[in-house]
């Protein structure tokens, strides 16, 4: 590896740790608040930030990078470019913290603009991205497309919440850009992925193609209309909506779990953790509607992301050579 190259490896190694930092974190923010001493509110911040953009989304960038070589792709991107996208991503994640912690939002805005920037130096990369089109597997990628406008919108909104450019429209914009983030972009990311990794992880194909688009139709539907709920502020048309989002989640499931009986239930580490993944992934729908739909980023919409991230990793490694595993390449980089 040259002085100037950055690896998919690296990005990867360091949105884990990332990850753990900001999970201690939770932890520690958990235990004050369980013995009545809670910790300052800033830490929540801190600890929120830290883990989505340190940790999954730089964990999601470098599967992207490392993916290229996978479908025919050939990667041109100069690897000095990733070392700046690697620099900057981290640095603007220094930057959200350390303004959350002095309650600066002017440092806050200036660096969720660096990382509005880092996420469009790949968004052509992102957009043009689509797996090998595989005949036991769905092909995700409206959903991760839909995924990157969600980010890229759910950023906006969170910078100019940080230079408060909406202060009339703070709540409104609030449960925006907590949704965009969270909903938008990581679940429907994560359904898609799931959607075409679990036949290739069980070696067989998918129980339905037809539930599987409709699922992928029928969720991104809901998010824009539960948005309009926001801000109309209707909550008889966010509960529907969440009870239909709630369908969709549920729909998912079934056909994930109908694909794993259906291949002879092997025993497999990564598509446990799917699983499991995907048991959280609806158990926080349901909270998050009894709750009038609101999602929360510091538990079981982080146990889904930290649960589906590791799942593929082991694959990766017993299927080094695979035609269309995301972390196959990482090897080869490191």
């Amino acid at each position: 590896m040259g002085r100037s190259s950055c690896s998919p490896l690296t990005f990867l190694i360091t949105g884990f740790s990332w990850l753990l930092l900001s999970s201690l974190m939770g932890l520690a923010i958990f235990i004050g608040l369980v013995n009545g001493t809670p910790l300052p509110s800033w830490l929540r911040l801190v600890h929120v930030h830290g883990l989505l953009i340190g940790g999954i989304l730089q964990l999601m960038v470098g599967g992207l990078l490392a993916s290229g070589s996978l479908n025919g792709q050939s990667d041109r991107t100069p690897s000095g470019s990733h070392l700046w996208l690697f620099v900057t991503l981290n640095a603007a994640t220094v930057g959200l913290l350390v303004g959350f912690g002095f309650g600066n939002m002017l440092i806050v805005g200036a660096a969720g603009i660096v990382v509005i920037g880092s996420v469009i130096s790949i968004a052509k990369r992102a957009w043009q991205y689509k797996p090998q089109s595989l005949p036991q597997s769905a092909d995700p990628s409206w959903l991760y497309r839909f995924s990157l406008i969600a980010l890229l919108g759910g950023l906006l909104v969170g910078v100019a919440m940080a230079f408060r450019l909406m202060p009339e429209y703070s709540a409104h914009a609030r449960l925006f850009h907590l949704h965009a983030i969270l909903l938008g972009f990581i679940t429907m990311a994560m359904i898609g992925a799931t959607h075409h990794f679990l036949p290739i992880i069980l070696n067989t194909t998918l129980y339905s193609q037809r539930l599987a688009k409709f699922v992928m139709g029928l969720l991104p539907t809901g998010f824009i209309i539960l948005i309009g709920g926001f801000i109309t502020s209707s909550l008889y048309l966010e509960l529907a909506i969440g009870g239909l989002l709630i369908l969709g989640i549920i729909l998912y499931a079934y056909n994930l779990f109908r694909t794993w009986a259906a291949s002879g239930h092997p025993g497999n580490a990564a598509s446990d953790h799917l699983f499991v993944a995907t048991f959280f992934l609806v158990l926080m729908y349901g909270h998050g509607c009894a709750r009038r739909n609101q999602l929360s980023p510091t538990t079981s919409g982080t146990a889904v992301w930290i649960l589906t991230a590791c799942s593929l990793y082991p694959y990766g490694l017993d299927r080094v050579y695979s035609t269309d595993c995301l972390w196959s390449p990482l090897l080869w980089h490191a």
